[in-house]
């Protein structure tokens, strides 16, 4: 199917449409959560008792990472061309929507996408479940055939096949490790528009 067929686009967020930032090993020494596991899934192993005060003061480190949002190269250029043809837009992180609100704010790219199509961890359940993507494409009436997903890590590929959707990895670095669980490799945004535009 030509990309100009695509007609659902789904994000994520930080190291994607903004540059990676988050050192998320100093972020679990902080939290005294154990390294070698994802944030997500240690607080997922505890008590909710024992989880609250860790998911509090890990929203407030986010909160704060958000204020030093920026968009990465070519990204503006690609929602603009999406947003002139018609597709529709939405985000699904693993952040908090209050963050990812902030995010899309300090970085320029709030207005591309409408307050509905923001999903973050409380309003699904976070990748690599691909809740959120089906719920974004049942609300658009688009179905999976005809939707993308795009990510930096291995939980939005992952979430983007559960869902049959195509899945883009975005790796600034370029070195593509969880390369078999994508359908596209890019470095940024920018080349995105470039297969888009059916050139390479």
């Amino acid at each position: 199917m030509p990309w100009s067929n695509r007609k659902a686009w789904v994000f994520d967020m930080d190291g994607t449409l903004t540059h990676a930032v988050h050192d998320f090993t100093a972020i679990k020494r902080q939290l005294g959560l154990p390294t070698h596991q994802p944030i997500l899934e240690s607080l997922r192993a505890m008590t909710p008792a024992r989880a609250e005060p860790i998911e509090k003061a890990l929203a407030d480190i986010e909160y704060e990472i958000a204020g030093e949002a920026e968009a990465s190269p070519g990204c503006e250029a690609l929602l603009q061309r999406l947003q002139e043809a018609g597709c529709r837009m939405g985000v699904l992180t693993r952040n908090t929507r209050r963050n990812a609100l902030r995010t899309l704010e300090v970085s320029g790219l709030r207005s591309y996408f409408e307050d509905d199509w923001i999903l973050g961890r409380d309003e699904a359940e976070p990748k690599p479940d691909p809740a959120g993507i089906h719920h974004l494409l049942e609300a658009w009436q688009i179905p999976a055939r005809q939707a993308v997903m795009l990510g930096d890590a291995i939980f939005d590929l992952q979430a983007g096949r559960a869902a049959g959707v195509l899945t883009v990895y975005v790796d600034q670095e370029g070195t593509f490790e969880h390369r078999r669980w994508a359908d596209y490799c890019v470095r940024t945004p920018e080349e995105v528009e470039t297969l888009w535009a059916g050139v390479g």
